[in-house]
């Protein structure tokens, strides 16, 4: 089974990420931010992670950093989720490691055609 990571303070959007993909057959983790989201990567890495920008003590950008210098080789697919739609912060996501980006709100046919884009569904 596919395992996707959903990292984001909160707990709604976290609530219908979970549904959309288990929908989609995820076997589906939460954290609520960056910090958790690494104690639980280098537990077991998932295959996919949907990622929030904003988060307290850790955000999504130093969570690609750390996540893109762990040990192991194994690298799951990122689609960075975000309120913002400047493109400096797009571009800054993208090159810290996003492999995709989504814009909040989101509804299963965007997570679907995003997953879809990184090889994922």
């Amino acid at each position: 089974m596919r395992t996707c990571l959903i990292v984001d303070d909160s707990v709604v959007i976290r609530r219908v990420a979970r549904r959309i993909l288990e929908g989609l057959g995820f076997r589906v983790a939460e954290a609520v931010d960056g910090e958790q989201a690494i104690d639980l990567c280098r537990s077991t890495m998932p295959q996919g992670i949907l990622l929030d920008w904003r988060m307290p003590n850790m955000d999504g950008y130093e969570f690609l950093r750390a996540l893109r210098h762990l040990p192991g080789g194994e690298e799951p697919k990122v689609v960075f989720c975000t309120t913002e739609n400047d493109v400096v912060s797009i571009a800054r996501a993208l090159h810290a490691g996003a492999d995709e980006y989504i814009m909040k709100p989101f509804d299963k046919e965007i997570v679907t055609a995003k997953l879809q884009a990184v090889g994922l569904a």
